[in-house]
């Protein structure tokens, strides 16, 4: 649909959800004033946690798009304005402009669905308006497992709302398997030069969880491929003996937010243990620590290896948060529906319940701003419209995805 339309569309079956902040907002002070769980672990430098919020904070106006959803993972917006959304039981649907989903889209391949486990993120080529080819990730279900893995396929819609997949390929499957269902990842990302982006996790439990920062194991990184699944050919590690080529960076924990920045650059965000979610820009070859290094602590509450948060062979997180606002989805805003966020990042917390801006300075974050929608968000994304999309979720498997513009 039009601009236009979709304005028109989201307007006539919107209601509001919020009108005022459930935590007070005041500029120059952090949003974050909750007690750590590492009050003993120390920042390496300005801002690297609890930065201050902005002088001026727009009020945001929340309204309803599409309610009474089953439990989404991640959206994308069509280019005729409609919606492509991931259900995690593994279904995926097109949102009408009515804000109705429409019958499942057949096709869709089984999903090892439970715990942290499903259909999980889409992307569209970026050919799309002229291929219909769209990219998906999911936890598979094999023999001795299961794992993170990546197909294509042909998105066919039909005029009855929903549509087919055809010619679908996996191209790429994270490995080794495990037979876990935490810490699947996983985000797609598409880079400038239509390289594909894919973060995983690095399955949580003690045992993998060492293999992050092995070159051997394809747990716990960034993964940078073609199209058709193969290792670019300028990526990193390609040369090294043992390793797998596809690695783009390694020593992460769980990486369920990713996009990039006006510049074409991948930043991520990974859930950290109790404490401890890092906003990273992986860079070619680079460690980020995990599980060696880490601003965060065991759920017990112990220690987490030596409970070093820094190391000279790995990088510092361009930011950090403990307590953890449990990120998931992230967009870059370049809009100007809401002008006092060009430039940020907005991350979905599940924990924080809300949407996190991050206001950028450069390649440090200057200033952070919630906010809250008393809802875990799944996803975020800026719409065709300059608005923000957040997907919401609830414990019982239910999604609704909210608009966000300045009130």
């Amino acid at each position: 649909m039009k601009r236009l339309s979709l304005l028109l569309a989201c307007s006539a079956i919107s209601s509001t959800l919020i009108s005022t902040p459930t935590f007070a907002q005041s500029a120059s002070q952090p949003a974050e004033t909750g007690r750590a769980n590492a009050p003993n672990q120390k920042p390496s430098f300005e801002n690297q946690t609890r930065a201050p919020q902005p002088a001026s904070m727009p009020k945001i106006a929340t309204e309803v798009v599409a309610e009474g959803l089953p439990h989404l993972w991640a959206m994308e917006f069509l280019p005729d304005g409609r919606m492509l959304v991931t259900a995690k039981k593994g279904a995926m649907h097109i949102i009408s402009e009515e804000g109705e989903a429409g019958p499942p889209i057949t096709g869709v391949p089984k999903v090892a669905f439970g715990g942290q486990g499903g259909l999980l993120d889409v992307a569209l080529a970026p050919d799309y308006a002229t291929s219909g080819m769209i990219f998906f990730s999911y936890a598979e279900p094999r023999d001795d497992g299961n794992g993170t893995s990546v197909a294509s396929a042909r998105l066919v819609p039909d005029d009855k709302g929903g549509g087919k997949l055809e010619n679908l390929n996996v191209i790429f499957r994270q490995m080794p398997t495990y037979d876990g269902n935490k810490h699947f990842g996983s985000r797609l990302v598409f880079g400038p030069n239509n390289e594909l982006y894919v973060t995983v996790g690095e399955r949580s439990d003690r045992q993998p969880r060492v293999q992050a920062q092995d070159l051997a194991s394809g747990l716990g990184k960034v993964f940078r491929i073609d199209t058709s699944g193969k290792a670019m050919p300028d990526n990193p590690f390609v040369s090294t003996e043992g390793a797998q080529p596809e690695i783009w960076s390694l020593g992460h924990r769980n990486m369920q937010s990713a996009t990039l920045d006006g510049q074409g650059r991948l930043w991520t965000i990974e859930h950290g243990p109790k404490g401890g979610d890092e906003l990273n820009r992986p860079q070619a070859g680079k460690n980020y620590g995990w599980p060696e290094v880490t601003y965060g602590v065991e759920y017990s509450g112990s220690k987490v290896g030596d409970g070093i948060t820094q190391k000279a062979q790995t990088e510092q997180p361009v930011y950090y948060w403990d307590p953890v606002i449990a990120p998931s989805g992230m967009a870059f805003y370049d809009g100007d529906a809401i002008p006092e966020w060009k430039g940020a990042f907005l991350v979905g917390g599940l924990v924080s319940q809300g949407v996190v801006v991050l206001h950028m300075d450069g390649d440090r974050v200057a200033h952070e701003e919630r906010v809250p929608l008393d809802a875990r968000i799944r996803d975020v994304k800026v719409g065709p419209d300059g608005a923000v999309y957040a997907v919401t979720e609830t414990r019982s498997g239910v999604s609704t995805i909210v608009r966000l513009t300045k009130a």
